[in-house]
């Protein structure tokens, strides 16, 4: 698949003013639109609903930095293999912690990286939380709450992991492509 964004031909209409205008914001911010963005701009109203939700968990108030946001949408889509987050929020990673090598180690193994006890603890849940949801018990909660999370921080925990649980499947399912860009930045 050469120059697509994803696999599937969907016929994307004239974009509204106001999309326009979100693109034009991520291009003069990012220097890009980023290509999931294009690939739900098919539907506005699927576009919006997923940049509403993206933009309250990854840029909205919370207990959680940035940085820990990112590196929860990493290790979720390392479990995952989704090539499109990985180099996307694996860019992120880099440019946000100022440190290409942790950006790497989240996307191949987070737990080659050296992180206080307060991330590994996250990033652990979020691993549990991708891989056997089921089997999550009042001791995984009580583990984020003893290395500092409240319950409003384990509640941005478990909704960035299922966000980017449904973008990993979403990605692959439609084989969504990143950016260029995204390989070079940061390093």
């Amino acid at each position: 698949m050469t120059g697509k964004i994803t696999a599937l031909d969907l016929v994307q209409p004239e974009l509204s003013e106001a999309t326009k205008a979100y693109f034009a914001k991520c291009q003069e911010k990012l220097g890009l639109v980023p290509n999931v963005l294009l690939a739900y701009a098919f539907d506005e109203k699927k576009l919006r609903a997923f940049t509403d939700m993206y933009n309250d968990l990854m840029l909205g108030d919370s207990g959680l930095s940035k940085l820990e946001r990112e590196m929860i949408a990493v290790v979720v889509s390392s479990i995952n293999h989704c090539f499109y987050c990985l180099t996307a929020h694996g860019a992120a990673v880099r440019q946000l912690s100022g440190e290409p090598a942790l950006g790497e180690m989240m996307v191949m193994n987070f737990r080659a990286a050296e992180l206080p006890d307060r991330q590994r603890a996250m990033l652990e849940f979020a691993v549990k939380l991708t891989e056997e949801p089921a089997k999550i018990v009042e001791a995984d909660r009580a583990a984020l709450r003893k290395a500092g999370f409240t319950d409003r921080d384990i509640w941005d925990i478990a909704s960035t992991a299922a966000f980017f649980n449904m973008s990993n499947r979403v990605a692959a399912a439609v084989d969504m492509r990143p950016n260029p860009e995204y390989h070079a930045m940061a390093r």
